[in-house]
């Protein structure tokens, strides 16, 4: 029978970060009978030698990642007095990044940990922004960061994403002129909300485009010059009794340069 090794990773904050790179690792051995544990968070020093103590009861190799230099020597030092063996994962690059760059490093603890957070983060804004597309799930429109309102092919979606791309939790509602916006829309933050709007002729051009590629020539409502202007002209009527409504005419407009307007506001 495999006698069980232990890893420990020795983190300033989750911890995570090193855990991925020793789990890598371990996938480059047959069936390696390991045992990680994470010793996370450890600011002081008292909590450096309470982690030791714990290791030493089932003795094992421990990996860190921590940047204070006084917490580094208090744990080399633990770790040479109980005959165990400790693991810088982080200094090695460090000091080759900085011989790279050719600065000096400013050891932060915690910025992995906030990278991560950040990932999360973002990931998180874009589940929540397909859930939220044209108009779905307006029960819980109040956890939006944002809400983008216009009507058909006012570029909501892929503004929304590109949004969500940056950490913003996105909805968007398609305004019809025939029915009522939903009352959730009222109840919300009014500061949130974000009225696209566009030229009539390039609306035109673009729903004229989406109908071709779903193979459908010719004019209807959906492209016709009168339907069009008169549904911008509701949109633009319902924007004008909502004046906390920030408004962006998307005509010629990058999607990219509009999502800037926008996050401008919301910085």
């Amino acid at each position: 029978m495999k006698t069980q090794k232990h890893i420990y990773i020795f983190s300033n904050s989750t911890g995570e970060t090193a855990e991925r790179v020793i789990r890598a690792t371990l996938a480059q051995f047959d069936e390696p009978y390991v045992k990680v544990h994470r010793k996370s968070y450890l600011k002081t020093l008292d909590d450096i030698r309470c982690a030791m103590e714990d290791v030493s009861k089932r003795p094992g190799l421990i990996v860190f990642t921590i940047m204070q230099q006084a917490h580094v020597a208090e744990l080399n030092a633990e770790a040479e007095r109980r005959g165990l063996e400790a693991f810088d994962v982080i200094t090695p690059i460090i000091e080759k990044m900085q011989e790279f760059l050719g600065v000096p490093v400013r050891r932060r603890p915690g910025v992995m940990y906030k990278v991560d957070e950040e990932y999360i983060r973002r990931l998180e804004a874009v589940n929540f922004t397909v859930k939220h597309d044209d108009g779905q799930s307006t029960q819980d429109l109040g956890e939006a960061d944002i809400v983008l309102v216009g009507v058909s092919r006012t570029s909501k979606t892929p503004l929304s994403m590109y949004l969500a791309g940056k950490g913003y939790k996105v909805a968007n509602i398609p305004l019809v002129e025939s029915v009522p916006p939903p009352r959730q829309l009222f109840e919300i933050d009014q500061d949130r909300i974000i009225g696209l709007t566009v030229d009539v002729q390039q609306l035109i051009n673009i729903r004229t485009s989406r109908m071709r590629n779903m193979k459908q020539f010719g004019r209807t409502p959906y492209n016709e010059y009168d339907t069009v202007e008169s549904e911008l002209v509701f949109s633009k009527r319902l924007y004008r009794s909502n004046p906390r409504w920030m408004v962006v005419d998307m005509t010629n407009k990058a999607i990219e340069e509009a999502a800037a307007e926008i996050m401008k506001k919301f910085q």
